[in-house]
């Protein structure tokens, strides 16, 4: 019978393995095998399938409001009028806050980010008897595994 579990990366993994050796479970019987998490580059649009959580509109929203005011505010002392130059504020200060999230989000934030929840940062295989198996989960679930599961061949 062959028992599978993950573990996060800790000396949990260490206590669990030497707790099998005692319950009677042989070294050349346990596979340890370590897993490299998934980590993805920051994109900078979102599809319509996948959003971080982080826009890029915000800034640029917020800026083009204030600058379309303004614009249309001095657009009357001014030789086009207000509506071309709120419209020309607008759009500036739409673009100006653009650039600054984009700046902030590709320069600023350049790391990468690794994907979030609980990362199964190992993976235990032990191989032995169905006797045993009971045992051996139970040795598992006391230290700590993130999941379990018994396959028997």
């Amino acid at each position: 019978m062959q028992i599978f579990s993950t573990f996060e990366h800790s000396q949990y993994i260490e206590l669990a393995i030497t707790s099998l050796e005692k319950v009677g479970v042989k070294k050349e019987s346990i596979l340890a095998v370590p897993l490299m998490n998934r980590v993805e580059e920051r994109r900078l649009f979102d599809t319509l399938h996948r959003s971080d959580g982080i826009s890029l509109f915000d800034k640029g929203a917020m800026l083009g409001t204030a600058l379309a005011v303004i614009g249309a505010s001095v657009g009357f002392s001014l030789k086009w009028g207000p509506i071309y130059w709120g419209l020309i504020g607008a759009v500036t200060g739409f673009i100006i806050g653009f650039i600054i999230d984009c700046i902030i989000f590709k320069v600023v934030h350049k790391r990468k980010r690794v994907v979030k929840g609980k990362k199964s940062d190992v993976v235990l295989v032990v191989e032995c008897q169905k006797d045993l198996a009971e045992k051996v989960e139970e040795v598992l679930w006391e230290h700590l595994a993130l999941g379990v599961a018994k396959v028997e061949y």
